[in-house]
């Protein structure tokens, strides 16, 4: 309805005055800042929309980057997109217009330029306490309720050094990040910041939340140390590098704030205030907040909460709240700290300019949470956060059905209201999204669910993981603390470095990786083959991969769970017969891998676990049971081999994961050390002997013959050329189907890529992959294709063992003896399940990215010693001419789309390590730096007689 007095609304916009102002609002939005000033000179309405200081503060964080606030967002846009000089006057007059009001625009008016000094303290309703002891707080609140802790950080030099005066005299010039709703990172210098705060009205005041204070101004973690109630962090036997973020220093102006969410991972935190006041609203876990949705990924639990700001919500939601349905609410002081258990939803407003350190941690308390929240699936994290709202298709009455547990574990009795909201949340709305995400919705806050039982106990939460999902190997969400190989890296180090733990260890290891679904299998296989049943200390994987492997006295037995049972079945067939034929040729390679002992199935049925030897020949009849395979290679010696992996991989239709069986294999232990572990302690020297070594291997895998095969079946797919060779089909399938999807390919990275070079993407990439493998027309006309070789794929530090160490001897010892075997033997390659056949400059992308980490003279000595040209035919002569005459068989040229198309972030790896290359604007930039030196080496080729 217009409003009175509104009459120049109409005249001036026509056939848009239909539309209310909020969505007027979102569609300028949605144009381009040039759009904008175009708009704005249609009409005196639309000049009124196109210059609300809102909508340029939202084209900036769209733009992002080095923060310098010009007095207005209009004016700091222009400027930072250049489209005005820095001494131009943007507003040098302010238009006024009569006749024209708007609600939804005076609303946001008053929440940019309200005042929140009227908000007194007050005791609030979270518990306050001083001096209190370890014991008392984990028997009273840890992972309880929140409670705000006074006298404990009297000492902190940070009590007296953290004001915005100080901060400024001191580090003003250092450049912290700002926490937003912008997909664009955004830094500032402090001093820039606090003039900024100075200056601003937004409704919404940018935020300096940074996790990384700690590497650009060390010196203020010498000014505050952990509490000695929160000193417990399980995450801390994880290197820094490796742990998911933990701590932030946050710098606010009033108004500014933290709009309701769960912490990460399901983590507990504690926040200190060290000057100005912050207001507190919270909520136990499992009850949503009005106003707030909460969305979970069907596909990979990925969880995304839609919330007004923390400033809209007090203003405009709080106050309709009934009585019961209110939070529980505090003020913070400066020098308290607030206690936020696992799970709580909490919101945070402040009142004036504050400054506040904060750290999140894993405990005893919560870890079963951390690991039940890792777990991949998505209605175990719904029920989490929002309860039984989560799960689909429930009714109210269901719920009486679920083991009551205990619904209420606070100690004292200000927590009887909090509990009555926890039964109280209001109806539900369940519906899915277009983008197939679960949404639970809380339509009315008014009414009560009473019979609504939830508890936050890990026995009942755990009852809501996907049954059949395999944790180990499912993908997981990209919202979780730490991905699934860092996680399983954290669980082994913890099992090895906390033995007082390991029974609570091994209960959230069973909630994260099936863990003793894999130990289950492992007794079986080792009583199997006679093998020494597992030590207390043995009983979790180790590694890193995407396969169980435990180490049980000098063996390692490796379970083949990655990618459904066709993938894994062909996986261990593929490297039996990789191993038959190292023997057959007497390859010099069979030194440096580990020898095998045994290999088979493990098969579940009626409850138990049982063997079915198998040595790669031959097919066996309990995988034609479970998964009968249309195999093109059944007459084969290894049916399962090689080239049925290559047409496995061509079949579009898909795998199944969750068949009661798993190939197996088990090797000897290989003597040395993972290179992962042993890295940092070796010199530059024995770094170099280690790619030297490398070289020799590596060459020793590209030289061996392909298995030998009758013929080839014809390729399903029908979008590659019938005149590519049928050895290279798949391969050119897998890079053409990634390029025809390559922006989205690239923006799965989550933001890895500069978007200027994933708009160039296409364009750099071959319009044709075969242009990648085949080269100049020979005498007879025909164009001449590359051979492909055996790749490892997975030539990673995690891959290597050395044998020697500091400790053990070195490898310069053994050069400078002039022992060349001595020198070789110094590595082991292990996991050849990934074995596939392609460009050998596959190989090259893991060893110089990660094993490398892009040392230029590592490359260099690993090239010395492999000695191969990189690209092989029958036409040598012609393929070594063709290097001079095209782009596309440049060596570096190819090796850059292959990272491209890659089906890993390798181009995280690049970006990280050629910083400067995150402000390249072509991709050629990015191959030159990163691998021009392969084409100094192919410009001289050595013969494959060398």
């Amino acid at each position: 309805m217009e409003a009175a007095g509104n009459g120049r609304r109409a005249a001036a916009l026509g056939g848009l005055a239909v539309l209310p102002d909020e969505l007027l609002c979102a569609v300028v939005d949605l144009l381009e800042p040039t759009d904008i000033g175009r708009l704005a000179c249609v009409s005196s309405v639309m000049y009124i929309l196109c210059n609300e200081e809102p909508l340029w503060m939202s084209k900036y964080l769209s733009v992002g980057g080095h923060l310098e606030y010009k007095g207005s967002w209009k004016k700091t846009t222009l400027s930072r997109l250049s489209l005005c000089s820095e001494n131009s006057e943007i507003e040098q007059k302010a238009r006024h217009f009569d006749g024209f009001n708007s609600l939804y625009l005076y609303r946001r008016w008053y929440r940019c330029f309200t005042t929140l000094s009227s908000y007194s303290f007050d005791t609030g309703h979270v518990e306050r306490k001083d001096d209190l002891s370890l014991d008392q707080f984990r028997s009273q609140y840890d992972g309880n309720c929140p409670v705000v802790l006074g006298k404990l950080v009297e000492t902190w030099p940070a009590r007296t050094k953290w004001t915005i005066q100080q901060l400024v005299h001191d580090y003003g010039d250092v450049t912290f990040r700002i926490s937003q709703r912008s997909s664009q990172k955004i830094i500032t210098k402090l001093k820039d910041y606090v003039s900024y705060m100075e200056l601003q009205h937004d409704e919404d005041p940018l935020y300096i939340f940074d996790d990384k204070f700690g590497e650009s101004t060390p010196a203020l973690l010498e000014d505050y140390r952990v509490p000695h109630l929160f000193q417990e962090d399980l995450f801390d036997v994880l290197d820094y590098e490796q742990r998911p973020a933990f701590r932030w220093l946050i710098i606010g102006p009033e108004r500014s704030g933290a709009s309701w969410h769960v912490d990460p991972g399901l983590t507990s935190a504690w926040n200190t205030l060290l000057c100005g006041r912050k207001r507190w609203a919270l909520y136990p876990p499992g009850r949503v907040p009005g106003g707030v949705t909460v969305h979970v990924s069907d596909e990979d639990g990925d969880v995304d909460i839609d919330t007004p700001t923390s400033l809209q919500w007090w203003l405009d939601i709080y106050p309709h709240l009934a009585e019961h349905e209110k939070p529980l609410e505090c003020t913070q002081l400066p020098g308290e700290t607030i206690y936020v258990p696992s799970g709580w939803w909490h919101c945070v407003l402040n009142l004036e300019t504050t400054v506040a350190v904060t750290q999140n941690f894993v405990n005893q308390s919560n870890f079963e949470h951390v690991c039940l929240d890792m777990a991949p699936g998505h209605c175990h994290k719904g029920v989490c956060r929002a309860g039984l709202l989560a799960v689909p298709g429930k009714s109210i009455s269901d719920a009486e059905n679920h083991p009551p547990g205990t619904v209420s574990r606070w100690n004292h009795s200000d927590m009887t209201r909090t509990e009555k909201r926890l039964k109280g949340s209001g109806p539900v709305r369940a519906s899915n999204c277009v983008n197939q995400c679960s949404s639970f919705e809380f339509s009315d806050v008014h009414e009560s669910l009473a019979d609504q039982v939830f508890t936050y106990d890990i026995g009942f939460l755990s009852q809501f993981l996907e049954k059949g999902k395999d944790h180990y190997t499912s993908v997981w969400s990209p919202t979780n603390p730490i991905g699934q190989r860092e996680a399983r890296e954290w669980l082994r180090r913890l099992w090895v470095l906390k033995p007082e733990l390991r029974g609570l260890i091994w209960k959230g290891a069973c909630l994260a990786i099936n863990v003793d679904k894999w130990y289950a299998c492992l007794e079986e296989i080792s009583a199997c083959h006679s093998l020494p049943p597992p030590s207390e200390d043995e009983k979790l994987p180790v590694g890193t991969g995407s396969n169980p492997v435990f180490i049980v006295s000098d063996n390692v037995i490796k379970i083949y769970a990655e990618g459904g049972l066709g993938y894994s079945a062909h996986g261990l067939g593929t490297e039996l017969e990789f191993y038959e034929l190292l023997r057959k040729v007497d390859s010099p390679l069979i030194n440096h891998i580990p020898e095998i002992i045994a290999s088979g199935f493990l098969v579940y049925e009626d409850g138990v676990y049982r063997t079915v030897p198998w040595d790669g020949k031959g097919m066996p009849d309990v995988l034609a049971k479970y998964y009968p395979l249309e195999l093109s290679f059944a007459n084969n010696c290894f049916p399962l081999g090689l080239w049925s992996k290559q047409q496995f991989g061509m079949d579009s239709s898909t795998d199944v994961s969750n068949k009661p069986i798993w190939p197996y294999m088990v090797t000897r232990k290989c003597r040395g050390d993972i290179f992962a572990h042993v890295r940092d302690t070796l010199s530059k020297t024995d770094l170099l002997n280690l790619a030297s070594s490398l070289g020799v291997q590596m060459r020793n895998i590209h030289l061996l013959p392909l298995p030998c095969v009758e013929s080839l079946p014809e390729t399903k797919d029908n979008n590659v050329k019938n005149s590519v060779p049928r050895e290279w089909k798949q391969e050119i399938s897998t890079l053409d189907r990634r390029k025809n999807n390559i922006k989205k390919h690239l923006a799965n990275w989550g933001g890895t890529v500069p978007t200027v070079l994933i708009e160039k993407a296409e364009d750099y990439l071959p319009p044709d992959m075969t242009s990648l493998i085949k080269f100049v027309k020979d005498v007879d006309g025909e164009p001449v294709y590359t051979s492909p070789s055996w790749i490892h794929s997975d030539i990673m530090d995690d891959n290597i063992l050395t044998e020697r160490t500091p400790k053990m001897g070195s490898f310069t010892a053994a050069k400078s003896t002039g022992d060349r075997e001595l020198e070789e033997n110094a590595i082991h390659i292990i996991d050849f399940s990934d074995l596939t056949i392609g460009d050998p400059l596959f190989d090259l992308i893991p060893l110089h990215l990660d094993v490398f980490r892009g040392d230029i003279d590592l490359l260099r000595e690993y090239l010395r010693s492999y000695q191969l040209p990189f690209l092989r035919g029958i036409s040598n002569a012609d393929i070594s001419k063709s290097v001079q005459n095209s782009k596309f068989s440049k060596a570096s040229y190819r090796a850059m789309c292959y990272c491209i198309l890659h089906d890993d972030n390798v181009l995280a790896a690049i970006f990280g390590l050629w910083k400067e290359l995150r402000t390249a604007t072509s991709w050629e930039d990015v191959e030159h730096l990163v691998w021009d030196e392969l084409n100094r080496y192919q410009q001289s080729p050595p013969t494959l007689s060398s």
